[in-house]
């Protein structure tokens, strides 16, 4: 018997079709347990009323006001050419500012009859602009009647929600529906055990969804967030502390490196001293591989911090100790890359088995998908016997074919490339759970680790190597200032004659028949170079070709040449053959290139914070200082240019990553970048909730280690079931 019955009730069958279909389609909303928590995003008073004055171009708002006048215009147009065309105008005012709300043709008959001058009332519509002032056409609207019985004072006081809603669903009629599931609230099961609710002071489930729909004053709405950000962190901290504690129960075999094998020998031969980040990290990783339970841990640095290097060690020392290691990386530009730059720093240690290797050492073979069908049948064996310590390869290692003769260590790099179930699989080829490395560049503020990452241990380098060379970031406002991109491409020229070689990088290839038509469905436009489709490679490649680069050895790379023409061409820019590569993201992660120290990135506000700082770290990576260029058409004003702004004041990953997820809330989350399920977190802010977060996490722990079941607490169960729908339960155990 479900214990849950009424919150599982489907909203169709409470609501009605109509409206349930909207909800389901539009919010997500398919049981009046989801509705219920459906939060409202704020609250208005009805005596308090919001700000005119800073109304947000282009987006859905709610405001409540008071109609200053309304005024009736007849004029005449094609549908009505007598003259008989009717608009109505009703100026309405919150005391901070004006808005003009105009409602046309039939539309304005109801209205001309409600919105007489005084009125107060609801209003909801998308923000516009007309002869340079700011409007709601056809606004939804709800008027504020006070009820007889209520004094003035209680109406002017209370709170009304206002919901995520959409243009489909005002806020007041998801109000209007959670009048109707609200009675069910009393039947929420309370995942919290009663100690630890009791222990932290917070108000029973029933008792906060009540408050946090209804709220009576302000105290009500701070007890039901307190509440339900603590159950979000809680359950969720829980699943994570439930998959440590299973990990910990697997067996593995310990690899400890001999004292004077494989990886004594290349420390031996390195040109330069480790810095000490790359020495503590290495410690945490080797003590973990030397357990017989299998290491899993996160290892995060910021962009050319040495993360390879560190990596490079774990692998050497788990083949000094009789295993394997793979790494697995989401292309093949760089899993070719990482093979020729792992080749390059062992040297001789990477010639086992042929002449001219060192005693020490060992086979590293490269695995893709694009290899010729004799080069793959030796490398297959390669690993099948033993004889490779070290693989290289992209999701082709996954494939059925591959067997391992003893596989030790899972290297994965770029983590949020990778499916979970690739990863999974490629755990699966040991004859006992392999460790587990997970490496990323992106770095990711603690907050995000402990709740995306819960499961991994965390190993963070935040030094740069010596000799690494400052990147000076600028952005470039080509709308505003045109000649400030026509100086753009005479410091790529500067640089290119210096010596030194560019990259420039473009959002889309431009040989796809569908990119303009796919790009103008975008409707958000903040102007007109939202409108237009995304700058393309080839285009941009062909005109600087023609003009402001000509003479200058200009090429493309991008994701759908073939395998050996994209590795040729890595190969052509890395010998300095090439001045300027003009790319797609292709050069996002780990292409290394030190003569490179130009970059000019074109529409860079269609990129993401995090992916922005990713591609600037292409540059700066030799002696020579970097430069990289921020080409925006986007208004001064715009939150993307607020973006670009960021990105070019700090080099700092971890602080870029806090403005990132800020901007971006929390939608992935748990995983949706994989599972495509919307965030679980509706309450929880990962950044600003950091100490519910970790004083959950130790909650979590303690009550796991004592009852890894649950079986004491079935309410906690139940929780953790609606949480980790199947998705979500396969996104955990294969994290």
């Amino acid at each position: 018997m479900d214990p849950v019955p009424a919150l599982e009730e489907p909203l169709k069958k409470v609501l009605g079709p109509a409206t349930a279909k909207v909800m389901a389609e539009h919010l997500g909303l398919d049981t009046v347990g989801d509705l219920l928590h459906h939060y409202p995003r704020r609250y208005e008073e009805r005596g308090q009323l919001t700000h005119l004055a800073d109304l947000p171009m282009d987006e859905h708002v709610t405001v409540v006001a008071q109609v200053a006048d309304a005024r009736l215009h007849t004029f005449a147009s094609a549908k009505a050419p007598r003259g008989k065309g009717q608009r109505l105008e009703v100026t309405i005012t919150d005391g901070s500012g004006r808005l003009r709300l105009v409602f046309f043709g039939a539309g304005v008959h109801k209205p001309h009859k409600e919105l007489l001058p005084g009125t107060r009332a609801l209003f909801a519509g998308k923000v516009s602009v007309f002869n340079r002032r700011l409007q709601l056409a056809h606004p939804a609207y709800e008027l504020l009647r006070g009820d007889t019985e209520e004094t003035v004072e209680t109406w002017a006081g209370a709170l009304i929600p206002i919901y995520p809603a959409t243009a489909k669903l005002e806020s007041w009629k998801i109000g209007k529906a959670l009048q109707t599931v609200l009675p069910s609230a009393q039947e929420a099961v309370d995942p919290l055990p009663e100690s630890l609710r009791a222990g932290r002071g917070l108000v029973a489930l029933p008792e906060a969804l009540l408050k946090i729909h209804r709220p009576q004053t302000k105290a009500d709405i701070d007890d039901a967030r307190a509440r339900l950000k603590w159950d979000e962190a809680f359950v969720l901290q829980v699943a994570l502390a439930r998959r440590r504690h299973a990990d910990a129960q697997l067996p593995a075999v310990a690899r400890r490196p001999k004292p004077d094998g494989l990886l004594a020998a290349f420390d031996d031969r390195l040109p330069f001293t480790l810095t000490e980040g790359q020495r503590k990290v290495s410690a945490e990783i080797f003590t973990d591989l030397a357990t017989e339970h299998p290491m899993h841990r996160l290892l995060q640095g910021e962009v050319g911090s040495g993360k390879t290097l560190v990596a490079l060690r774990a692998m050497l020392a788990v083949v000094d100790a009789g295993g394997q290691a793979a790494m697995l990386a989401p292309t093949e530009v760089l899993a070719q890359q990482h093979h020729r730059s792992v080749t390059e720093m062992m040297g001789e240690l990477a010639g086992g088995g042929m002449l001219g290797g060192a005693d020490d050492a060992t086979k590293v073979v490269l695995l893709t998908g694009s290899m010729g069908a004799a080069a793959r049948r030796h490398a297959l064996l390669d690993l099948v016997t033993g004889e490779a310590g070290v693989v290289i390869g992209t999701h082709a290692l996954i494939e059925d074919k591959v067997q391992f003769h003893d596989l030790g260590l899972v290297v994965v790099d770029e983590q949020h490339r990778f499916g979970v179930e690739q990863r999974d699989a490629l755990r699966g080829k040991g004859k006992q759970p392999p460790h587990l490395l997970v490496m990323t560049a992106t770095p990711i503020p603690r907050t995000v680790a402990m709740t995306v990452f819960g499961d991994l241990e965390t190993s963070v380098l935040d030094q740069l190597p010596a000799g690494r060379s400052p990147i000076a970031s600028h952005v470039v406002p080509a709308a505003d200032k045109p000649h400030f991109l026509a100086r753009a491409w005479e410091r790529v020229r500067e640089e290119v004659s210096n010596g030194h070689q560019a990259y420039v990088v473009c959002p889309r290839i431009g040989d796809e028949e569908d990119g303009p038509k796919a790009a103008a469905k975008k409707k958000s436009a903040e102007d007109e170079a939202e409108k237009r489709p995304p700058l393309a490679v080839l285009d941009i490649a062909d005109q600087l070709a023609k003009g402001p680069l000509r003479g200058l050895g200009v090429e493309v790379l991008h994701g759908r040449m073939q395998p050996d023409d994209k590795d040729a061409v890595m190969r052509r820019f890395a010998a300095g053959e090439i001045d300027v590569l003009v790319a797609t993201t292709v050069i996002e992660v780990g292409v290394n290139v030190p003569n490179a120290t130009a970059m000019v990135i074109m529409d860079a506000d269609r990129f993401g914070v995090s992916q922005l700082h990713q591609l600037r770290g292409r540059v700066g990576r030799g002696s020579a200082p970097g430069l990289c260029l921020l080409v925006t058409e986007m208004p001064e004003a715009s939150a993307a240019r607020q973006r670009l702004n960021a990105v070019a004041s700090t080099l700092d990953g971890f602080e870029l990553s806090r403005i990132d997820l800020e901007q971006r809330r929390e939608g992935d989350v748990l995983g949706q970048a994989q599972s495509g399920t919307r965030s679980s977190l509706r309450m929880l802010a990962v950044i600003d909730d950091e100490e519910i977060i970790a004083e959950a996490r130790e909650e979590a722990a303690r009550i796991v280690a004592a009852d890894p079941d649950l079986a004491d607490l079935p309410a906690l169960r139940t929780a953790l079931d609606a949480l980790l729908d199947e998705e979500r339960e396969q996104y955990l155990e294969k994290g």
